[in-house]
């Protein structure tokens, strides 16, 4: 999903291929299941995806008969869902305005959308609107700071890790997520953190745009990005790579 706030945009087919890579990591199809099960995801409920992107969960989530809309404030994302999946519902909005009449869906999700969010309270206030009493909210999602990278320096990418996430809207949103359903009157509120670990290369352009990102911003030098993209390269080719990356997984329910 991208920001409700002005941002630069990404050209769409890059934003898709990028998408359908952390679509096909280890463990994602098994995290977007648990997020699924989570929500009570079953034939002839309803569920509001926001920040759907190029549409795959709106699509899993109707192979199980859900009635499954897919929201997102791109209008390239979702020109692209509709493409891949004609007969699904996707519509153009936002996590402050949804589309969607009051107490109308049994289900909300938002997978990697909150910490593009300046206003999360606004979105869960938008949530609590649509949700009927008792339904479920999900929220997925990493926190910024915990990227586990190994180098050989520490310092630099810690640096790097810290430049990288202050560049996003609410970078700690994740570690939020309880104390934020919490404020909003959700109920029975649960958090779950399923840790991804990667050592191949599939994740070096992650590791390449969190250097370049750092290197925008003035917190490293051009020759220090080199430097530790080389590094990262060479990990890679002998399988030395280490990456784990910390998943968020809060769901809680609307009160009656």
């Amino acid at each position: 999903m991208t920001r409700e706030t002005e941002q630069t945009p990404q050209p769409a087919n890059d934003l898709v291929a990028r998408l359908d890579a952390a679509d096909r990591l280890p463990g994602a199809e098994l995290l977007r299941t648990l997020s699924y099960d989570l929500l009570g995801a079953e034939p002839a409920t309803s569920v509001v995806d926001v920040g759907c992107g190029a549409g795959r969960a709106v699509a899993e989530l109707a192979e199980r008969g859900v009635n499954a809309i897919g929201v997102d404030p791109s209008e390239r994302m979702i020109a692209t869902a509709r493409g891949r999946w004609p007969e699904a519902d996707f519509r153009i909005a936002g996590a402050y305005e949804l589309p969607l009449p009051d107490a109308s869906v049994d289900g909300y999700r938002a997978d990697k959308v909150f910490h593009e969010l300046d206003e999360p309270e606004r979105a869960l206030a938008e949530a609590h609107r649509v949700l009927v009493p008792g339904g479920r909210i999900l929220l997925v999602g990493q926190d910024w700071d915990t990227l586990v990278i190994d180098s050989d320096d520490p310092a630099l990418t810690r640096t790097i890790v810290h430049a990288r996430a202050d560049l996003t809207a609410a970078p700690r949103a994740a570690r939020r997520y309880r104390n934020l359903l919490l404020n909003s009157r959700f109920t029975d509120v649960t958090v779950e953190v399923h840790t991804g670990v990667f050592t191949g290369s599939a994740m070096l352009p992650l590791l390449t745009g969190l250097a370049e990102a750092a290197c925008s911003s003035g917190a490293v030098t051009r020759e220090q990005a080199v430097d530790w993209i080389a590094e990262q390269r060479a990990r890679a080719e002998t399988d030395h790579l280490f990456l784990a990356v910390p998943m968020f997984v809060a769901a809680a329910t609307a009160p009656q």
